[in-house]
């Protein structure tokens, strides 16, 4: 006797694509990278997520907002597994997301994966100059290293006046 699929790996990303993240509204957990991998074996399925660091006070919400999310879809055999295995890192977003990060007036941050650790650890303790995500000015000035959220710093732009977080490069 063979076990019927319910729900296909595509149908439960769909239905992930659907969990926007707590801080952030505007971006999913799919295009942030925090939904890591969908196993589906006969009638169960397996949602495993990591964290964007180990200590964000989100992933409670995000990982009772994938049990919710699939309890409504009508998955009733999952788990979901935090995953601590692989460190997140910003590269993981896509390129939507880095736009709707932009066009929500948060600066987005920068590729990773295209510096090396030498340069990457060096550019952690200098100022960066962050563009403006809504002038697109280079005038702009840190204030904090700290926004809303420990993923995210606090920028001034000189040249539309306004203040702006920059999602920080992990």
């Amino acid at each position: 006797m063979s076990v019927v699929q319910l729900h296909s790996e595509e149908q439960i990303w769909e239905y992930l694509k659907e969990i926007t993240d707590p801080e952030i509204p505007v971006l999913n957990i799919v295009e942030m990278g925090i939904a890591r991998s969908v196993q589906v074996e006969g009638n169960h399925v397996q949602v495993r997520i990591t964290p964007t660091y180990s200590g964000c006070p989100a992933m409670a919400a995000i990982e009772k907002l994938v049990n919710e999310k699939l309890e409504e879809r009508g998955v009733s055999n999952f788990d979901v597994k935090l995953d601590f295995s692989e460190t997140w890192t910003t590269d993981w977003m896509t390129e939507e997301a880095k736009a709707k990060l932009k066009n929500y007036g948060i600066a987005p941050p920068e590729k990773t994966s295209d510096q090396n650790q030498d340069d990457f650890l060096s550019s952690l303790k200098s100022t960066k100059i962050i563009p403006c995500p809504f002038c697109d000015s280079l005038e702009t000035e840190l204030q904090s290293q700290f926004g809303s959220t420990a993923c995210k710093s606090q920028y001034f732009c000189n040249n539309c006046h306004q203040p702006f977080e920059h999602f920080k490069c992990i």
